[in-house]
């Protein structure tokens, strides 16, 4: 495990490695330090039970997982820890990420994921680093102050002026 680490990025598959790219920049801008492994929960579920409990063990609060197609990564860790999840449906199959983004959102009763839009790992790393900011007064300051900075870049387009 990463010294630190508060967040654990979880991904099925090596493919999903460039999406997941935007949670890993949007976290280390915001300085929150974090995880990346590669683990299948079909074809590796001890060895991601084992990080799930080593990843707690170590502090980290929040999980984020990544997954296409039948999309079990995020519901296989959370059913496996209290800690929060957010889900990330990738891109493909069925009407390119609904089938993935329908089985991550329809979680039974008692096992929650937090589910963004389809590929949208940026908005999972803002999420959880909001969950972060609950306890965590220098989270919230630079949130706030990444918030400001999207504001400002509207208030500055050109075709805002005059």
């Amino acid at each position: 495990m990463t010294p630190g680490a508060r967040v654990a990025i979880v991904v099925g598959s090596r493919s999903d490695l460039p999406v997941m790219e935007a949670a890993t920049q949007t976290l280390d801008e915001l300085g929150v330090a974090h995880e990346l492994r590669v683990i299948s929960a079909h074809r590796a579920p001890e060895f991601l039970e084992r990080f799930i409990v080593e990843a707690e063990a170590s502090g980290v609060s929040i999980f984020i997982a990544a997954a296409g197609l039948a999309a079990h990564l995020p519901g296989v860790i959370a059913s496996r820890t209290t800690r929060p999840v957010i889900g990330v449906p990738m891109k493909g199959g069925v009407s390119d990420g609904l089938d993935a983004l329908l089985s991550i959102v329809q979680m039974p009763k008692g096992v929650p994921v937090a589910t963004v839009g389809v590929g949208n790992a940026t908005n999972a790393a803002l999420l959880a680093a909001q969950i972060l900011a609950i306890a965590d007064p220098d989270v919230a300051a630079r949130l706030t102050g990444h918030r400001a900075a999207l504001a400002q870049a509207i208030i500055d387009d050109p075709t805002n002026a005059g």
